[in-house]
């Protein structure tokens, strides 16, 4: 998700006092565990399965040769520094990359993964988010590998900011969950209303939401909104105590974070 990874320990919300046991939530690493390990890397998922993550959540972009790799951004300058294109890239060109380094020099040597090795991560009993960043195009290549990672149904999520992704996968693969992002309060516009976001969503046959954690905009009865029309609501990025309890109270039953060992362990203080 185009969200900044942003470390900071103050709050972002007023902390709410759970009565008694924290409400279960699950937790998802963003990025993998993208605090402690490169980001988009078989370390950072293998990090997040450790550090006891519900699910884990990744990027992909289509090579020019038309395979699934991950990473975040549309070049491969932030973390290889080398200023080109994925698309304009083969899977070899991108896998002589070294994602890695930049985060220390005990992950030098990281590379570029493709989803199947990814998934191939995956526990039994925990799930997958992926976020398309590219476009509907990546659907039948992206059906084939989740086929081939013989994954359970209920252990992987697609994701994307663009609903017409959505509507092309739920189309290709009702059996799998398919969610939306959204950013609450875009700049220069007016934040997104529920009514106008169910509408969409249940247009695109998306099973929920997965909104930008804004306590702002998402409040308990937005939240109550969401959940009445039958769709899940999920929120992004959150590496705040008080916020992750906010985003909770207003109804967000999985929360994406850069530091999931951490949230989890301040939340079931």
């Amino acid at each position: 998700m185009t969200r900044p990874l942003v470390f900071a320990m103050t709050s972002l919300a007023a902390p709410l006092a759970f009565a008694a046991d924290p409400p279960k939530v699950e937790i998802v690493g963003h990025r993998g565990a993208s605090f402690d390990a490169p980001e988009n890397t078989v370390a950072s998922f293998k990090l997040a399965w450790e550090q006891k993550a519900g699910a884990a959540e990744l990027d992909i972009f289509l090579s020019k040769d038309g395979k699934i790799v991950v990473i975040h951004d549309p070049n491969t300058n932030r973390l290889a520094g080398v200023d080109k294109k994925v698309a304009d890239q083969s899977l070899d060109e991108l896998r002589a990359l070294d994602v890695g380094k930049w985060k220390g020099a005990k992950f030098a040597g990281e590379k570029i993964p493709t989803l199947g090795e990814m998934l191939a991560t995956v526990p039994d009993g925990k799930r997958v988010f992926i976020e398309v960043k590219c476009g509907p195009e990546v659907v039948p290549e992206l059906d084939r590998v989740l086929k081939a990672s013989q994954l359970k149904p209920e252990q992987t999520a697609i994701i994307s900011f663009n609903a017409d992704v959505i509507a092309a996968f739920k189309k290709a693969r009702p059996d799998l969950q398919g969610y939306w992002i959204v950013t609450l309060a875009p700049k220069n516009a007016k934040p997104r209303t529920a009514e106008e976001l169910i509408k969409k969503a249940q247009e695109i046959k998306a099973d929920g939401l997965d909104l930008s954690a804004d306590a702002a905009v998402l409040t308990k009865e937005f939240g109550a909104k969401v959940k009445a029309a039958g769709l899940k609501l999920y929120v992004w990025t959150v590496n705040d105590v008080g916020l992750a309890k906010t985003m909770i109270a207003a109804g967000a039953e999985s929360i994406t974070t850069d530091r999931p060992a951490w949230l989890r362990e301040q939340l079931e203080k």
